[in-house]
């Protein structure tokens, strides 16, 4: 842990300006950004300071979305993700804008509402070489990418791989009338049983793994 700098004591808590919301390490807040036409930045509060000036200062650890990382946005990324970073700052207490919770990605893809404080994470980023840890996932479907949550899956009642609807030459609201589905590799098994599956499930961590760079 940082030690305290001289003139500098530690606090347990901050109270965000205009509310009655209390943010302690460990949370995940929104700050605000010096641009306002852009989103909220999204840390994680190491340490909370106070100076001999009654100057509330936070460190913080950044997560970076997937447009602010070298690679960029791409299309297996969600609307919600963020990632990780090693990029450390020391921020005034009042930018701070509201608290929000940044989920596992296994927790997320299990919420049965996503609020506007809710994102995710399943990777961290090295800001100065743009690598990731994990550096491969489990990817899906013909086009082998990995699993956006935001994004409807079809399941394949033969081999029990995950699907886009586009891929395998159907709408989405076609794919959400769907009663069953077989891909079209294990669609001349006639003998094969297909009970009802569910969309509303996920993919798990048991695809295929490939890099994500």
């Amino acid at each position: 842990m940082a030690k305290t700098r001289p003139g500098r004591k530690d606090l347990d808590s901050y109270t965000i300006r205009g509310t009655n919301k209390i943010v302690r390490a460990g949370d995940c807040v929104l700050m605000r950004p010096s641009d306002t036409s852009k989103p909220p930045y999204v840390a994680r509060v190491e340490k909370i300071e106070q100076d001999n000036r009654n100057n509330v200062k936070v460190r913080v650890r950044w997560y970076y979305r997937p447009e602010e990382s070298i690679g960029g946005r791409r299309q297996f990324h969600g609307a919600k993700e963020l990632f990780l970073s090693d990029h450390y700052d020391v921020q005034s207490a009042h930018t701070i804008e509201g608290k929000c919770l940044v989920h596992s990605f296994k927790n997320y893809t299990k919420l049965e509402n996503v609020g506007a404080e809710d994102y995710y994470c399943r990777f961290e980023y090295k800001a100065a070489t743009g690598a990731f840890t994990p550096d491969r996932v489990a990817v899906y479907c013909k086009c082998e990418m990995p699993y956006n949550p935001d994004d409807l899956m079809v399941q394949c009642e033969g081999c029990k791989d995950w699907y886009h609807p586009a891929c395998v030459g159907m709408t989405i609201e076609e794919a959400k009338k769907l009663d069953h589905f077989v891909c079209s590799e294990c669609s001349s098994d006639d003998d094969m049983k297909k009970p009802q599956a569910t969309f509303s499930a996920s993919p798990g961590a048991d695809g295929k793994v490939n890099g994500v760079t």
